[in-house]
């Protein structure tokens, strides 16, 4: 049996076809089975390998990690079929890597009697480039009935090829997902293209763009936000600049060579003579994303340092608990007071009436009973561990992974296989529990100041929320009560102000609210300085647009936000965006303006399931800049 691991952008059903064809092992000849597996497919899969355990053959069985249930019969299975089985008799495997280091989907004794082969496509641009051109010959393009088209937009979809592959290696800012794109998804478009340019009189770029980006490549992409990272990619790259020598990255100086000067060879000796030195601004990212890459692999070498050295801690830890009860001691005596809700429900039932506070006040109301929700069992889990120490409970599983997570930093809940879990109560969140704690007291600060009286306070902390979207909803809600407006016809937009202190704010902006405590990644909004024209809207003065960021500010702050409350216009598009939490998600109204990044808005820089709102930020570039360069707000640093 051989097995082989999956990456993103490694596809071996090629390779094994193309060794099958040199031994004989052909699916005409029917000596080879190819089976993907799925629900259904369990039985012709062992129909097949008693066959071919008699009779000789290969069988390739893909996907495998989908049918893990199964995979211990499949074990047992090829056990009896190899006992005394035809000498041509092969079974291949392939399964992706399990996407997490703790996660297993594969059976150990499978794996041991396995020849494993693990293919991972490289990161680096060169290397992704030159493996693509590989892929086509002469023939290729001589087969093409415009081979010079064929030629200058074929090198193009290697390198848009080449930078999606290696975008991956930038986290959450490149992609929100690993997203499988493969060789086979390369070679596909290229038949397209030249069927494309065979049929048309002209290079058809606006229906590539489309059959390209939605459909090839967009078919493995489930993010909306990243779905438009391709397919501004594509809006950038293939155009009829392809024959007129633009750059395919702004100031790197890699330009597309004229086709009817270059041969197939040339093109992949321009390869290697021409191409500059791996950066971010290759693929369209800040010079800061390289810093934030590094940062983010040391965090992930360092935390798994920690897990393999178990948990107790500094103090001596180790089995005793030594660390961890310092760790329990000194986070039971901060621990915030619980919210009175009784006394918060009787002063907040007359604001209820009142039409301009009634949905401010029901926010802060849902906000205490959350934060009541964590802190009950925050104390609850601390208190039994101090118990355990002490000899006065016996300790329980429970109490053993929160003496863990105590003594290693990390947030109780951060591990999947352990029994306390405070972040199942709590907002997302990717600090170590040192300033998540922090920062659970700093919102336990700002609730009881909103609480104290429950009047809507002029500068709302969004970040400081456990559900944000239920700030912009009470917005929607005021303004549509005193518009006459119905609520699904209302959204919201952004402005940034002058403001960047909440001292600064003296009153409630028009439909809107302000809010503090917003980060940009990928980009930076101009200091007060900076702006040149500020705009009065509606008695808030506003101004600025996206900036490129200062080297090593990799996470700079944003200023007051003025959030508006608008009614919707028949010609923007909605998009459904999916929020963490099954069946969960949010609807985001695309206005396609060219002064306007529609910016998507995180909880934390794992973006993805995060996603809290859209923002409107004004731009003088247009959108493709800052959509390839990652740009999004986060609602919180990592640190």
């Amino acid at each position: 049996v051989c097995s082989s691991d999956l990456f993103p952008g490694v596809d071996p059903t090629v390779w094994v076809e193309g060794a099958g064809n040199k031994l004989g092992f052909t699916m005409a000849n029917g000596k080879f089975v190819m089976i993907s597996m799925g629900q259904g497919q369990e039985k012709p899969a062992e129909s097949c390998m008693e066959r071919f355990g008699a009779e000789g053959g290969w069988i390739l069985l893909q996907n495998c990690h989908l049918m893990e249930k199964w995979l211990p019969a499949l074990e047992r299975k090829f056990e009896t079929t190899s006992d005394g089985a035809h000498k041509d008799y092969k079974l291949m495997l392939s399964a992706e890597a399990p996407g997490l280091s703790y996660q297993k989907n594969m059976p150990e004794s499978l794996m041991q009697v396995s020849i494993k082969v693990a293919n991972e496509a490289p990161a680096d641009i060169k290397s992704n480039l030159r493996r693509s051109w590989a892929e086509f010959d002469e023939h290729t393009i001589e087969r093409c009935s415009k081979p010079n088209e064929f030629k200058g937009c074929l090198f193009m979809l290697c390198w848009f090829h080449s930078v999606v592959q290696g975008r991956r290696r930038f986290g959450q800012q490149g992609w929100s997902r690993q997203y499988p794109f493969n060789t086979g998804d390369l070679k596909i478009c290229a038949d397209v293209l030249g069927q494309y340019l065979d049929a048309s009189p002209d290079v058809p770029y606006t229906d590539l763009q489309y059959v390209w980006g939605e459909i090839m490549y967009g078919g493995h992409v489930t993010d909306a936000w990243d779905r438009r990272t391709s397919s501004f990619y594509l809006e950038v790259l293939l155009n009829e600049g392809i024959f007129k020598n633009y750059e395919f990255a702004e100031g790197c100086g890699f330009r597309s060579p004229n086709p009817a000067d270059f041969q197939f060879n040339d093109y992949a000796q321009y390869i290697e003579t021409a191409l500059p030195v791996e950066s971010p601004p290759l693929f369209g990212l800040h010079m800061n994303a390289e810093l934030a890459y590094l940062v983010n692999f040391q965090v992930a070498v360092f935390s798994n340092i920690m897990a393999m050295m178990g948990g107790g801690g500094g103090d001596g830890g180790g089995d005793d608990g030594g660390g961890s009860a310092g760790v329990m001691a000194n986070l039971l005596e901060r621990m915030p007071d619980f919210f009175e809700l009784i006394g918060i429900g009787i002063m907040a039932k007359p604001l209820l009436e009142i039409e301009a506070e009634g949905p401010f006040v029901v926010v802060c109301m849902q906000e205490c009973k959350r934060m009541n929700y964590l802190l009950t069992e925050i104390k609850g889990t601390l208190q039994d561990l101090e118990k355990g120490f002490a000899g006065l409970l016996n300790m329980s599983q429970k109490m053993e992974d929160l003496s863990e997570a105590l003594g290693k930093n990390q947030t109780p809940g951060r591990n999947p296989f352990h029994t306390c879990n405070w972040e199942f109560y709590a907002w997302p969140s990717v600090k170590f529990l040192a300033p998540w704690w922090g920062n659970l007291v700093a919102r336990c600060g700002f609730l009881t100041n909103w609480s104290a009286d429950l009047a809507r306070p002029l500068v709302s902390w969004f970040s400081g929320l456990f559900n944000s979207i239920a700030l912009i909803t009470a917005l929607m809600q005021v303004t549509a009560r005193s518009e006459s407006l119905p609520l699904d016809k209302m959204t919201t937009e952004t402005h940034c102000t002058l403001m960047w202190d909440i001292d600064e704010a003296d009153h409630n902006p028009k439909d809107g609210q302000l809010v503090y405590g917003l980060f940009m990644e990928g980009a930076r909004w101009p200091a007060k300085a900076e702006v040149e024209e500020p705009v009065d809207l509606d008695g808030t003065m506003t101004g600025g647009n996206i900036v490129e960021m200062k080297l090593k500010e990799v996470l700079p702050t944003m200023p007051l936000i003025y959030i508006k409350s608008i009614e919707l216009q028949a010609h923007w598009e909605p998009q459904s965006i999916a929020l963490g939490g099954k069946g969960s998600g949010a609807v985001a109204f695309f206005r396609h303006d060219i002064h306007s990044y529609e910016s998507p808005t995180y909880t934390t820089t794992f973006r993805g399931p995060t996603y809290c709102m859209l923002a409107t930020l004004h731009t003088a570039h247009g959108q493709a800049k800052w959509v390839l360069a990652g740009v999004a707000l986060i609602c919180q640093s990592d640190d």
